[in-house]
């Protein structure tokens, strides 16, 4: 009679196939090499808002298109306690159909206690990733260096396309290092005028930016102020309380870039300016969690449906910028696909060291 059950012979054959397999594809493995490292000093040294400004623009573009692979963020919270926190992990990332490359990035915010120990609150590293063989190429220590840099990017696309050439009065709520960014941003737009208003920092903003830019740069008294007096109002605060009043604003009409909210309990502009305005998301599908949409739709005031546009239809030509003496906002909460915008720059540029 002939069993059924495989022989020691036919066993032992296969034992050897597997293993052999196993090494075979353990070899595969290591053939991957690895990633490269960038510190913070060679990412910061050699990566400008102006290397991002052009890919950015590309990214909003394909988002609107939906050639834009974008998850929404993950957000993890660490609570105080006798061994961590306080502090938040954002984890963010995207692909750019037809790129070479995809980028995850990791960013951490708001541990304040580092500061005690003459640290900064907030670190980060981004991904990038080899789209063709799903193997890391490099690992960029950034420190949200990078990120503010496509923040900033973001800025200038929002200014490019929702603003007049004779719109140059330019004015920053919050002199921190994101307002810098936006200063730069912007200057490589138009020549422009800033004015300045924050709880702290402001004069060391003005002459620092004015000296840079070879730009005039003044202090504001008041957000009232600078309100009245500007054409366009980048808002970039820890985004707890709102910065400025309808009232306030310039009658001639007045874009207010807005990215200090990126998360579910933040907002900057109050909900009446969000419901007068032509209002503008950088992704619908986040502004309304995590950025100043969120607020008017939980108020009340505001749905989904008075969304005008996301801004890459209006870099697409899809739907018009400015039309008139308008209000218009423009919420960047920040994409994965300008992460993936930038992850690319950095590694065509820094690869090449």
């Amino acid at each position: 009679m002939t069993s059924s059950f495989p022989s020691f012979t036919m066993l032992s054959s296969l034992a050897r196939t597997s293993t052999s397999t196993a090494r075979r594809v353990a070899r595969s493995f290591s053939a991957f090499p690895a990633p490269r490292l960038f510190d913070y000093a060679t990412v910061t040294s050699k990566l400008t808002v102006a290397d991002a400004i052009d890919a950015v623009e590309a990214a909003f573009s394909a988002l609107a298109k939906g050639k834009v692979d974008v998850p929404m963020p993950m957000h993890i919270g660490i609570d105080e306690s006798s061994n961590a926190g306080p502090g938040d992990c954002h984890i963010k990332g995207g692909y750019i159909s037809g790129t070479p490359t995809f980028t995850v990035k990791l960013a951490c915010v708001s541990f304040y206690k580092n500061i005690e120990k003459g640290l900064p609150p907030g670190s980060g590293i981004f991904v990038v990733v080899n789209a063709v063989t799903g193997a890391p190429l490099g690992v960029f220590q950034e420190n949200r260096f990078m990120t503010d840099l496509r923040t900033g990017a973001a800025g200038a696309v929002s200014m490019k396309h929702t603003t007049t050439p004779d719109q140059n009065v330019v004015g920053f709520i919050g002199c921190g290092a994101i307002a810098k960014v936006m200063a730069r941003a912007a200057a490589a737009v138009r020549p422009i005028q800033g004015i300045a208003f924050g709880l702290a920092g402001a004069e060391e903003f003005c002459k620092e930016m004015e000296a840079e830019l070879g730009m005039p740069f003044t202090v504001a008294s008041t957000a009232q102020e600078l309100c009245g007096k500007s054409d366009i109002i980048f808002t970039q605060t820890p985004g707890s309380k709102l910065v400025l009043e309808k009232e306030w604003l310039n009658p001639k009409g007045v874009t207010i870039i807005a990215s200090g909210s990126d998360q579910s309990t933040k907002q900057e502009i109050p909900n009446d300016v969000l419901k007068a305005s032509k209002y503008i998301s950088d992704l619908t599908k986040q502004t309304s969690k995590v950025g100043e949409l969120r607020g008017a739709i939980q108020a009340g005031v505001m749905t989904l449906d008075d969304v005008y546009a996301e801004l890459g239809e209006i870099v697409n030509g899809t739907k018009p910028g400015r039309e008139g003496n308008e209000i218009i906002v423009v919420d960047l909460t920040g994409t994965g696909a300008q992460d993936a915008a930038i992850g690319q720059v950095a590694w065509d540029k820094l690869s090449q060291l």
